[in-house]
């Protein structure tokens, strides 16, 4: 989409949702005051709950900003979806569980100035006693690629020679695919002042849940690229770990790694190199 010397470039922002009621209206109210021109897709992976519904709501209560489409399957396969959806050549992501400072587009847009890859500030909220707990950093060429896709940016043109996210991965498909770009020559700029803020797991079994399968992601990443321990700050990881709660999320993401080692022998994942198919698009109303 062409622009003016004077306006400013579209930035489009893609959501991927699932049974996202509870959240969804802060994160909505949220997007409709930023910078614009924006625009906003929103793939449903078929959700059972209000979602659909409130997001529909609020579309007819801001005519052209928000397009909501349902699209089944991973995060990458609705992130890839929204993206192939999506007018513009800025494109912005953030989950169903965040809601965004007043400011994060606009930080995004002018973050763009700096590089092709972009990650602003996550900030956890919530009461849970785990809410402050660090990343699992991950290091290649001088990078975090750890930073999470709730509070990411991609040109389009990359995003698009890199294929979009892998959509094979159950998670840590954000860090392949900023691992692709650094292995690609990009940089990822970080913006403090792109805030994002988070809800983390309600309680200590789905906390414990996901760091199970977020250990289960991270042995993914190594089928496809190989050992990536010397890209781990072992030294930091392990002095950081003086929580219990630290100690437990370890253990169930080593679980969710032995998991996919014992169990996901005929499912290795291989370099991907052409783009990830797009399927047709659903309408919001069917299932």
């Amino acid at each position: 989409m062409a622009n003016s010397p004077a306006e400013p470039p579209l930035v489009s922002i893609v959501i991927t949702v699932k049974n996202e009621e509870r959240h969804l209206v802060r994160l909505l109210d949220s997007l409709v005051g930023q910078e614009p021109p924006i625009e906003i897709v929103l793939v449903d992976a078929l959700s059972r709950d209000r979602t659909v519904a409130l997001a529909e709501r609020f579309a007819t209560a801001h005519p052209g900003l928000l397009r909501v489409v349902r699209k089944h399957g991973s995060r990458g396969i609705g992130r890839n979806y929204g993206v192939a959806l999506a007018r513009g050549d800025l494109i912005a992501f953030i989950d169903g569980d965040c809601f965004a400072d007043s400011r994060w587009v606009h930080g995004m847009r002018d973050g763009f100035a700096h590089g092709e890859v972009l990650a602003g500030q996550t900030v956890a909220v919530g009461r849970s006693p785990y809410s402050n707990l660090e990343r699992v950093e991950l290091f290649l060429k001088g990078n975090d690629v750890t930073y999470p896709a709730c509070n990411l940016a991609y040109r389009r043109a990359l995003f698009a020679r890199l294929g979009g996210f892998d959509p094979r991965f159950i998670t840590a498909e954000d860090i392949d695919l900023n691992l692709r770009a650094v292995q690609g020559g990009a940089r990822i700029t970080y913006l403090a002042d792109a805030v994002v803020y988070h809800h983390h797991r309600a309680t200590l079994f789905r906390f414990l849940i996901q760091a199970f399968w977020n250990g289960y992601g991270r042995k993914q990443l190594t089928e496809k690229h190989g050992s990536l321990w010397g890209s781990y700050r072992i030294r930091r990881l392990l002095t950081g770990q003086r929580r219990v709660l630290a100690w437990a999320r370890l253990a169930a993401a080593f679980a969710g790694y032995v998991r996919r080692v014992a169990f996901g022998g005929n499912r290795r994942l291989a370099p991907r190199i052409a783009p990830p198919a797009v399927g047709d698009e659903a309408p919001a109303g069917s299932s």
